[in-house]
């Protein structure tokens, strides 16, 4: 190959190298090569993970968590109803003024919101692991607008209206420390935690709605840390039931934190009780009851459980059926 034949490639291929090459116009800044990046990996097709898989995945996350209640804003309520919104007109969206807050109780927690594919409904708060008797507080400033107790889902549960135009709901609780049209502050003890209505043991069932629709708590909230994310949420009819970062193994991490400096103290499951006055004796099994869930909310391990009551890891139980705490 002559000289001139070789200059002419060298000519070609550095014109087509110059030709395909991108101007600094064209680079990409990291936010907007993420987002691009995001596309192609999405453009992949399925690698396996669907959102069935991931609705298995967090159920299994909170494998002992009680069914969700039944909609004190939209079932059932003739008189005394709790959703007085149902004629108004609710915005797209609206800001929220959240950075004046309390915490309702410090506890992790042990259901989030969504939907329950086992019991076929949604989960409309999230449920915040206590001890009977603890103390419940009051998220925000504003007045109580109802007091009130339902049998089948909520027990003993308070509406607070709030001046950021928030309500929140605060359920099966062991006793009313507030009245009806009385004002708080947030941080105010408005009740005492406890296991009425629809539930298998001790928590607060906790939520936030605007105008009558049920925000995830963990949009405002970061129970992880024990703060709001942002001094101002943004509702909005499409994003409410979001969370903001919500992230299961902090929720865990955090949870065990918790319990070091809360320790599980046992409660009276039935109306049987011992001669030494340390709770029931016994325990009915409800449905749904595993082993581990019996363990934990009486203060025992499941070893012991089943050495006292002959029973393996495996044994399946009963509705119905008693089990020696002790």
């Amino acid at each position: 190959m002559t000289l001139s034949v070789i200059n002419r490639y060298l000519l070609i291929a550095t014109g087509l190298f110059f030709a395909n090459t991108t101007s600094a116009q064209d680079f990409r800044l990291p936010d907007q090569h993420k987002a691009q990046h995001g596309r192609l990996l999405a453009n992949q097709g399925n690698a396996g993970i669907t959102v069935d898989n991931t609705t298995r995945y967090l159920e299994s996350l909170f494998s002992d968590e009680d069914e969700p209640e039944f909609d004190i804003y939209t079932e059932g309520w003739d008189s005394k109803r709790v959703n007085c919104y149902t004629e108004s007109m609710v915005p797209q969206t609206a800001d929220i003024d959240v950075s004046k807050f309390s915490m309702p109780h410090p506890g992790y927690i042990t259901s989030p919101y969504g939907y329950r594919r086992r019991f076929r409904r949604m989960h409309k708060g999230v449920d915040l692991k206590i001890n009977m008797g603890d103390t419940i507080r009051a998220a925000f400033d504003g007045r109580v607008r109802i007091t009130n107790f339902e049998r089948r889902g909520y027990g003993n549960y308070v509406v607070l209206r709030h001046t950021n135009d928030l309500e929140t709901v605060y359920g099966h609780l062991s006793a009313f420390l507030v009245e009806p049209d009385q004002y708080v502050k947030a941080g105010t003890p408005i009740a005492l935690g406890g296991n009425t209505g629809r539930s298998t043991g001790p928590h607060l069932h906790f939520e936030t709605r605007y105008m009558g629709y049920a925000i995830n708590p963990c949009a405002i909230f970061d129970f992880a840390n024990q703060t709001t994310h942002t001094d101002s949420y943004t509702f909005d009819k499409n994003t409410y039931q979001n969370a903001r970062n919500f992230s299961p193994a902090a929720n865990s991490e955090y949870a065990k934190r918790y319990l070091k400096e809360n320790p599980t103290k046992p409660w009276r499951a039935t109306a049987s009780s011992s001669s030494k006055g340390k709770g029931s004796a016994t325990y009915v099994v409800r449905k749904g009851d595993s082993l581990s869930r019996i363990a934990s909310r009486n203060g025992t391990s499941v070893s012991r459980l089943c050495k006292l009551n002959g029973l393996s890891t495996k044994s399946k139980l009963r509705p119905g059926q008693k089990l020696k705490l002790r």
